[in-house]
C-alpha cells in the first residue's frame, strides 16, 4: 500500500462570540473563498459533501484530489467532518473546537488530517514510487500547513470585520 500524509493542528483567539465563530467555520462558503487550494465543495447525496482540492507535488507538479466526507459531529463546542463510509483512497478529517475565553473571544482549533491510499505507487502518478512517500508526504505536510495559515489568518480577519 502506497499511503501519502499530511496534518494540521493549531488554534486561533478571534473577536468572535463562540456561535459566531462556528456559523463561520460551518459554512463552506468561506472555504471556498479563503482557502487556497480549494477548487469546490458540492453537496452529494445523503448530505455528503466532496471537497477537490489541488496541490503542489515536487516533480510530478499540480495535483487534484477529491474527498467525500461526512459530517460526524454538530455540536455548539465541535464541528467535525469525515471520510464517508465507503470512501477507501482520499480521506480527509477536518475539525473545528470552539471555546470561550472571555466576553467576544472565541479559542478555535482546527484539525486536519489528509491521507492519499493507493495500492501501488503508479495509481497516484507514474512518478510517484520514484519520488517516494516520505517525499510526498513532507510536501504535502508543507502544503497543508502554508494553505492552513493562510486560510486561518483570511478566516480571523473577515470574521472580526464583520459586525453581524
Amino acid at each position: 500500500m502506497f499511503q501519502i500524509k499530511a496534518g494540521f493542528d493549531d488554534q486561533i483567539e478571534v473577536k468572535a462570540t463562540p456561535e459566531k465563530a462556528r456559523e463561520f467555520f460551518n459554512d463552506t462558503r468561506n472555504f471556498l473563498e479563503l482557502m487556497p487550494g480549494v477548487e469546490s465543495i458540492t453537496e452529494e447525496a445523503g448530505g455528503a459533501r466532496r471537497w477537490t482540492i489541488a496541490a503542489p507535488v515536487p516533480v510530478i507538479g499540480s495535483m487534484s484530489a477529491s474527498f467525500l466526507v461526512r459530517q460526524t459531529e454538530d455540536s455548539p463546542q465541535l464541528i467535525e467532518w469525515s471520510p464517508a463510509p465507503n470512501e477507501k483512497q482520499n480521506l480527509l478529517r477536518y475539525s473545528a473546537e470552539f471555546e470561550s475565553v472571555d466576553k467576544g473571544r472565541t479559542r478555535v482549533r482546527i484539525v486536519q488530517d489528509v491521507e492519499l491510499r493507493r495500492e501501488s505507487a503508479k495509481e497516484l502518478h507514474t512518478f510517484a514510487g520514484w519520488i517516494g512517500e516520505k517525499r510526498i508526504s513532507d510536501e504535502m505536510q508543507k502544503g497543508i500547513e502554508k494553505m492552513m495559515r493562510a486560510f486561518l489568518q483570511r478566516a480571523q480577519e473577515k470574521l472580526e470585520a464583520s459586525k453581524v
